[in-house]
């Protein structure tokens, strides 16, 4: 399973005003989770999923990017 971290010391809320990965404008009060993905992971992540599939990447493999961020909004909704 490829590696992915939280750099939870950047864990914060914010006012955002940017677009998305599809190019939709966000304009919202969001908590910002800066995702760590290792340079030599990129290649195993991205093997794992194709985009054009409505069932990419399979359900364990987005989980682990999905536990980090949860773990982290959980951890800073705590504190």
């Amino acid at each position: 399973m490829p590696a992915v971290n939280i750099d939870f010391e950047q864990v914060t809320e914010c006012t955002l005003d940017a677009a998305d990965t599809d190019g939709a404008l966000v304009a919202a009060d969001v908590v910002v989770i800066p995702v760590a993905i290792p340079v030599t992971a990129v290649a195993d992540w991205l093997a794992l999923y194709d985009p054009s599939s409505g069932t990419s990447p399979a359900a364990a493999d987005g989980r682990v990017i999905a536990r980090a961020v949860l773990d982290a909004l959980s951890r800073w909704n705590t504190e």
